[in-house]
């Protein structure tokens, strides 16, 4: 998806092929030109608030404000205030008149992220909101029309939420008007050579000297790791990496300690016992071969540096891979490897 007119500030292309964006950048741009109340989901880092963006730049709003309020950063006592301004002396410290984010907004798009942690009080406030486009003050003795489109975000589950109470159930079916979920990056790995790319691009721009690359098998490694933080762990990774790269090259070596092990364990993954006991023989076997494959991919398929790197002789390895594959395919040819 991306937006050519340029009007919305700030507004970065959503960088995707799997299906599951090409969907969402569907539903993008046939919502954006309403009205509608759309709440988007997804964990944190996966773009919620790009998506947002992308809503207020494709729609005849574009040329308003665009307004974000991140309603879990606000201190509770605060965000009403902050939403809907205050009249001098309405609490302690109001010295003046103040206009809130709703009037900021007015005539174009409001974005309330991580909506979920509102409190009930103010669950109530922005339903009427919703349902009148009428605001109050805190403080203030009258009401006031808004004409502004609300976006809202979370990364909790907020259906889960309204069955647990903490969420209000008419509020939840007033803000998911239009649902967007946006997929974790664990589920849209194709994506990973792509945004890897943009981002070194992006930030070998900044960049004096010999552009910074990634070599593959460090690829390999962003491919298989899972991105708790998704695409905002990935960027801000890949700035880290072209920022202390020296010679332009990005190697495994260069990259976390925690994703290197996270790899490995994923590859390797220790055996546990559970209750019904585990065959040891097989399992010993099992964790032996993975180890086994594991030298092998990070040689290239070299015996003499796997058995190296495994401690063994290059014959015992030999003996090892020819009694996993049940042939005597490996002969005395691959003495000079």
């Amino acid at each position: 998806m991306s937006v050519t007119n340029g009007a919305a500030e700030g507004y970065s292309h959503l960088i995707g092929e799997h299906p599951l964006i090409q969907k969402i950048t569907q539903l993008v741009r046939k919502v954006a030109t309403t009205d509608a109340t759309i709440l988007i989901m997804g964990e944190s880092g996966t773009g919620k608030e790009l998506i947002a963006r992308a809503v207020h730049a494709l729609s005849p709003r574009v040329d308003r404000p665009f307004i974000p309020v991140n309603c879990g950063a606000i201190p509770a006592e605060l965000l009403e205030s902050e939403m809907f301004g205050h009249e001098r002396g309405a609490f302690t410290g109001a010295i003046g008149q103040r206009a809130g984010m709703f009037q900021l907004a007015n005539g174009g798009t409001i974005f309330l992220d991580e909506v979920g942690e509102m409190s009930a009080t103010l669950q109530v406030k922005l339903l009427r909101v919703l349902q009148d486009r009428e605001i109050r003050p805190v403080g203030a003795d009258r009401v006031f029309k808004v004409d502004v489109r609300v976006l809202a975000a979370s990364n909790k589950d907020l259906a889960a939420e309204v069955e647990e109470g903490n969420f209000r159930e008419d509020l939840f079916y007033r803000l998911q008007v239009i649902p967007i979920v946006m997929p974790p990056l664990r589920e849209r790995r194709s994506d990973i050579p792509l945004l890897t790319s943009h981002f070194l691009e992006k930030h070998n721009r900044k960049r004096s000297g010999r552009p910074a690359r990634i070599a593959e098998e460090a690829m390999v490694h962003l491919w298989e790791y899972d991105w708790p933080g998704n695409v905002r762990e990935l960027e801000n990774l890949l700035e880290r990496l072209v920022i202390l790269s020296e010679d332009g090259l990005i190697g495994v070596e260069h990259l976390p300690p925690s994703m290197r092990s996270f790899i490995s364990e994923k590859k390797i993954p220790r055996p546990t016992l559970g209750e019904d006991g585990l065959d040891l023989n097989t399992a010993v076997e099992e964790f032996e071969n993975r180890l086994i494959e594991e030298a092998l991919r990070r040689t290239k398929g070299n015996k003499q540096a796997a058995a190296r790197l495994l401690g063994l002789k290059r014959t015992t390895l030999v003996a090892k891979l020819r009694r996993r594959r049940g042939t005597d395919a490996d002969d005395e040819q691959e003495v000079s490897e």
